[in-house]
């Protein structure tokens, strides 16, 4: 096995990176990312590289960007340079995408060319139903296969409850309760993490992904800290995302920890997340019914009657209208885009000399 197949590298990867008709560029695949850097690996070695101003230029939004996880195509450069440059980016098979943070209507890629994303939250006080409803919502879209992680099941006094509570909001997802600083249940995850198979792991801060992924790994490949104390809510350990190779040949994506996580684009995901709600509505007398008391609703029904849980839909009710105002953001950029796009091919046009004057 050559090192581009040990990172993932198949015959259909070859076929796409075959459309690049550049004797110069050679195929490698990011394996870390801090700033505007990238940490790639070829079938020569590593380097680091740079994305072209080309193709940055020519990019939609930061979202075409190369992360970590895509394959690209770089200058064909001897590792000993140490350096090299990124010209394009092979088409994503999958991507975790977020909206970046503050006000800015833009979307972060997490990572690229997923098969799964490990959920992770720990059975403390960090345990909270509503964030992982967010995070499924988001893998869902993704287009990668979402596992729910409940970690620290040493430090929970009552871990089936849990599992229990976790499994009625994860309909349809393996969940699986493990200690990665105790090593239990680490078995319980061999079959997610495929030779040659990429996953990449998410939670907020202190839920012990750095301690996971040195498990899995059975060296300190990751930094990791303790939790506050007083809290129980953990210091950022991991400040880039990074993808490392275990033993199995399976392919991990660390994640620095994300406790806001805004939403991009998920309304496939938030339908697949809630599919039980989705069911119900489905049962409403009218099709546009708003579920305010209009009458036949279902959802009014099933929620007088305790079938469906009201922090729930009211969770389901948020991450929509989250959604809502996020396409409302996206369409004033893309008229403020068009009218800017106007207004510079008017200056060029200005700027033209006629024909027939000097």
């Amino acid at each position: 096995m050559n090192s581009l197949e040990k990172l993932g590298w198949t015959p259909e990867w070859k076929s796409a990176f075959a459309t690049i008709e550049n004797e110069d560029l050679e195929p490698a695949r990011v394996l870390e990312e801090q700033r505007d850097i990238l940490r790639v690996g070829t079938a020569r070695g590593e380097l680091w590289a740079v994305t072209a101003g080309r193709l940055r230029h020519a990019a939609a939004g930061p979202e075409e960007w190369p992360a970590v996880g895509d394959w690209v195509a770089v200058e064909a450069r001897p590792p000993s340079e140490g350096w090299s440059r990124i010209r394009a980016v092979l088409p994503r098979r999958s991507a975790l995408l977020r909206k970046t943070a503050f006000k800015r209507t833009q979307a972060q890629v997490v990572a690229a060319n997923l098969e799964t994303v490990f959920c992770v939250t720990s059975l403390n006080r960090d345990f909270n139903p509503r964030r992982l409803e967010r995070y499924l919502t988001l893998v869902w879209e993704s287009g990668a296969r979402p596992v729910l992680l409940l970690n620290k099941a040493d430090l929970c006094g009552d871990v089936e409850a849990r599992r229990a509570e976790a499994e009625i909001l994860a309909m349809g997802v393996p969940v699986h309760t493990v200690s990665a600083r105790e090593g239990d249940g680490l078995d319980t995850l061999e079959p997610h993490l495929g030779a040659g198979e990429t996953t990449a792991v998410i939670g907020s801060s202190g839920v012990g992904k750095s301690t996971l992924i040195n498990r899995l790994a059975g060296a300190e490949l990751l930094t990791v800290r303790e939790i506050r104390t007083d809290d129980d809510r953990g210091r950022h350990t991991t400040t880039h995302r990074q993808l490392v190779r275990l033993p199995s040949g399976a392919l991990l994506i660390d994640t620095p920890g994300m406790r806001e996580l805004a939403l991009w684009d998920s309304d496939a995901g938030l339908e697949q997340a809630f599919l039980d709600i989705e069911e119900v509505a489905a049962r409403c007398r009218f099709r546009d019914c708003g579920h305010r008391g209009e009458p036949g609703c279902a959802i009014r029904a099933a929620l007088d009657d305790g079938t469906l849980d009201a922090e729930r839909y009211a969770s389901y009710g948020k991450l929509k209208r989250e959604l809502a105002h996020l396409a409302r953001r996206q369409s004033e950029r893309a008229a403020l885009d068009t009218k800017r796009r106007w207004k510079q091919m008017t200056v060029a046009m200005r700027q033209r000399p006629r024909k027939g004057y000097r």
